[in-house]
């Protein structure tokens, strides 16, 4: 490297299924979590503002205490929601603000 290229660090996701957030691939639905929630794969998300779009829609689902979204532009963005919301209520929520959960 020759100094002139500046890199950003971007945070790696700790759950051991999903590798980081670069290479995140879960297609089969909801993957548990270490902190029983449930993580999935999302569908084109592009920025910040899809991102809090995503959380918005999916928060105010009956049982979800938390959701957060680590983006992945251009990529499978992984949302991880905290609660006891049904994974089709999450699916029909994230479908709602206009994005798709992979593999659905």
């Amino acid at each position: 490297m020759c100094g002139t290229e500046a890199r950003e660090q971007l945070p790696l996701i700790s759950s051991p299924a999903s590798g980081c957030g670069c290479c995140f691939n879960e297609t089969d639905g909801p993957a548990p979590t270490t902190s029983g929630g449930a993580a999935y794969a999302l569908e084109g998300l592009t920025c910040g503002h899809c991102v809090k779009t995503v959380e918005k829609a999916v928060g105010t689902v009956n049982g979800v205490t938390a959701a957060s979204v680590d983006l992945v532009p251009g990529g499978r963005s992984r949302l991880v929601v905290q609660g006891t919301a049904s994974a089709s209520a999450v699916h029909d929520a994230v479908a709602s603000a206009g994005y798709t959960l992979a593999g659905s």
